[in-house]
Parts: C-alpha cells; structure tokens; sequence
C-alpha cells in the first residue's frame, strides 16, 4: 500500500534525521535476532537426525526412547550416553564410555562395522536463561570461552539470559506503551473534546487514581493472585495510561473551537469522527513528545520492580534481577557492566528512535 503524500514526507524527514534512521535500523537488527533466541541461546538442539530421520526437539518433546534410550522422559541431549545413542544411531551399547563411542562414530565405523551416523545442530550458546553451567567454581563464575559473559550466582550463563531477557523487556515495554497510549489518548480526547463536566468529573477521577501508591497495590495484587507477566502489564497499565491525558486533552481543549471543527459540526459530521479523524493528526507531535519517557519511563519501572523482587516471575529472564545480581557480587564486576551497557544501550536507541519519529510529525522540523 503506498503511503500518502503526507507520510511519504514524514517518512523522508524521519530519513534524514541520521541518528533516528540508524538507531532504527540497529534496534530493529537486535529485536529482530532476540526473537530468535532459541536459535541463537538454548539448551536444546535445533535440528537431529537420527536413523535417518529428523528431530526438532527446540520445539517438540521426543522422550529418550525415542533414540534408542530407556526413560520416557525427555532427552537430556548434553548427556553423553544421550549424544552417543544419537550419534551412533542407537545400534551400540552406551553405557559403558559414551565419549570413546562418540570420536569412534565421527568416523563411521564402530569395532569394524559401518554404522548409521546421526548428527546435532546446536544454537550458537548452548545455554538457555535458565540453564546451570557445568564449569568447577564458585558462582559467580568469571568469563572465558565457555561463557562470554560469565555466569551469575546460580551458574546460569549471563549472556544467554541478556539475549532472552532483552526480548521480554522490549516486548513487555512496547504492549504496557501501546495499551497506555490508546487508553490515555482516548481518554484526554473525550476530555478535550467534550470539556466542561464531563472534563471535570475525568480531572478529579485522575487526581484520586494518580495518588493510589502504585508499589503497594503491585503487592497486595502479587500476594493474592501470585506473580504473573499479564497481572504486572495490567497493572501498568492501569496506572500508567493517565501519562498522556494532560497533553492530549490540551492539544483538543485549543483545537475544538477552530474553524475546521466547527465546520465539520455545521456539516453533520459525527463526533468520533471529528476526533479521531480530523482532531487527533494534529495532537500527534504533542502526543509523540511523550511517547520517549513513557517507553524509558516502563523499562526502568520494569527494571526497578524486578530489583525489589516485585517484577516478572523468578522463573523469567529479568534485567532488573541482573542488576540485583550485580549489587549483591560486588566480586563479580560482569555482572555490574552487563547490565548497565544493556540498558543504555536500549534505553538510548529507543529514545533516538523515537525523536526522531516525533520530529518527523512535526510540521516545522525539516532536515538538510
């Protein structure tokens, strides 16, 4: 679909605006490949071939028998007697020395006898957020080849837990952002647009929302309904789409009486209509301006609830418990680093980014 005139512009002045344009394209390239985190960081082989045929145990549960093994639990696919039924195509015994068998089966030949290889394709970081790491050592252990970026105090690998923590916490920012943007522009266009008691009745239902103490609400709402990500992301949202009222209750209290609404009015047109069809483009650069402190705003409100305890399930890959992590080994200065460049780095693309998106709205920005 091709854009209109007006996007076309906007699109050219976002161009031009190098540093929005590239920190666009880099931020895109990160999310892009943090989706990906299963191939990229997982306990898991992505593809196995066994007997000729093909396994995907990154997506789908194979029990050990299914190799040759005699559990039905699921593979343990880093277990030497597991690698060795895979790799010599389960016609040996084992369970006597897997890892001899195993540089035997590279070869193709068994105690004189041709055998049917198989073959694992592992993600780059063998390693999921919440893999322990076979390394001697006290936790947490340092970086070395193993483990890019060391490991924190329970031997989980750090790097894998960046690559997948990145992806929930930009996932998590950008749907808590979208659905406060849509309820707090909604709600300070009824505002603006509608005015005297209906704008009153709204003013004073925000001042009394405003000061609920958010912290202790979280708490109480975690104690009782136990820490989940869709209970946090509604409570962020509950208290987090009032942020743009203010602005876009003022952008319409000032449009409603110009000429082209009171037009539209005289022409019949419905309300909704007028504004969200003809009012909202024009709120938008005071809308957009926002936008960057909201997204920083749920990061560092993620990270911060996550650092008391009071964030994402323990069992997810948080940030925020990376920093904590940091604060409690002051020995293990990794920690400490990792996390701080992974914010920053974020936290300033996305603030470039968006920018760069608001002064492409804007009428008066151009760009040489």
């Amino acid at each position: 679909m091709a854009l209109s005139p007006l996007n076309q512009r906007r699109w050219r002045n976002f161009k031009r605006n190098r540093r929005a344009f590239f920190s666009l394209w880099i931020f895109a390239v990160l999310f892009g490949l943090s989706l990906f985190a299963e191939f990229i960081a997982y306990d898991k082989p992505i593809l196995v071939r066994y007997q000729g045929q093909f396994y995907t145990p990154i997506w789908n549960f194979y029990p050990e028998t299914a190799f040759g093994g005699d559990f039905q639990t699921e593979a343990v696919y880093r277990d030497p007697e597991v690698e060795c039924l895979i790799q010599t195509g389960g016609n040996i015994d084992c369970f006597d020395d897997p890892e001899a068998l195993i540089v035997d089966a590279q070869d193709g030949v068994i105690d004189g006898e041709d055998i049917q290889k198989g073959w694992t394709i592992w993600p780059l970081i063998p390693y999921s957020y919440d893999t322990p790491v076979d390394r001697p050592g006290a936790a947490p252990l340092p970086p070395n080849g193993q483990n890019l970026l060391g490991t924190d105090d329970t031997k989980r690998d750090v790097l894998a837990r960046v690559i997948h923590g990145f992806r929930l916490s930009v996932a998590f920012t950008l749907i808590v952002t979208l659905l406060s943007s849509l309820i707090g522009i909604a709600a300070g266009a009824v505002q603006g647009f509608f005015g005297g008691l209906t704008d009153l009745l709204f003013q004073r239902f925000i001042e009394v929302w405003s000061a609920t103490p958010q912290l202790y609400v979280i708490i109480i709402m975690f104690a009782i309904l136990g820490r989940k990500v869709w209970l946090l992301i509604l409570l962020m949202v509950l208290f987090g789409w009032m942020a743009l009222v203010g602005v876009v209750r003022a952008e319409f209290l000032r449009a409603r009486n110009l000429e082209y609404v009171r037009a539209a009015k005289a022409l019949g047109v419905g309300n909704m209509k007028i504004m969200f069809r003809h009012m909202l483009p024009n709120a938008m650069v005071a809308t957009l301006t926002m936008l960057p402190f909201i997204v920083t705003g749920t990061i560092g409100a993620l990270a911060s609830l996550d650092f008391l305890g009071f964030g994402l399930p323990s069992s997810a890959p948080s940030l925020g418990e990376l920093t904590l992590q940091a604060k409690q080994n002051l020995q293990a200065p990794w920690l400490a680093f990792t996390a701080f460049f992974t914010f920053a780095l974020m936290l300033s693309l996305l603030v470039f980014i968006f920018e760069g998106v608001r002064d492409a709205f804007d009428p008066r920005k151009t760009f040489s």
